[in-house]
């Protein structure tokens, strides 16, 4: 996790093996940007080019923790046109997640399926060195 420019290859690996598989993204943004300056494979691309390449099984796709800066209206659009589940911070907040994860295990089944953890999905106060701070993330305990 972290720089989701190393998952990129790493799915395209597992998929070579396994076919598409579930993702389990913990992280402040969703990470399916477009492009920036022009480049295609970006930090913030990397999600975007695994659901072109059918490195996904979209239905197993959960996004938890996301929030933050964006540049478009309706910033989890395209990942839920996608099929994907996006559990923005807010609905974390105040409250245990055993039971969304819970839910996370019934749907990602039997099959295989890719964890990635980007540090920024906690709140900066409890991890100040990501280089994208976003407030009001996910506490250790969670």
């Amino acid at each position: 996790g972290g720089d989701h420019t190393i998952t990129y290859p790493i799915l395209q690996a597992v998929a070579e093996k396994h076919g598409p598989v579930g993702l389990v993204h913990v992280d402040a943004h969703t990470d399916t940007g477009d492009t920036a300056l022009g480049e295609q494979i970006y930090h913030g691309s990397p999600f975007r080019r695994c659901v072109e390449e059918g490195l996904l099984d979209c239905g197993r796709v959960v996004q938890i923790g996301v929030r933050g800066s964006s540049y478009d209206p309706d910033p989890y659009k395209y990942c839920r046109d996608q099929g994907f589940r996006v559990v923005p911070a807010e609905e974390c907040w105040r409250k245990s997640l055993v039971p969304l994860m819970g839910e996370v295990r019934e749907q990602m089944g039997d099959r295989p399926v890719y964890i990635s953890f980007d540090i920024d999905g906690l709140d900066p106060a409890y991890a100040p060195g990501t280089g994208t701070p976003e407030i009001a993330g996910l506490t250790p305990a969670q």
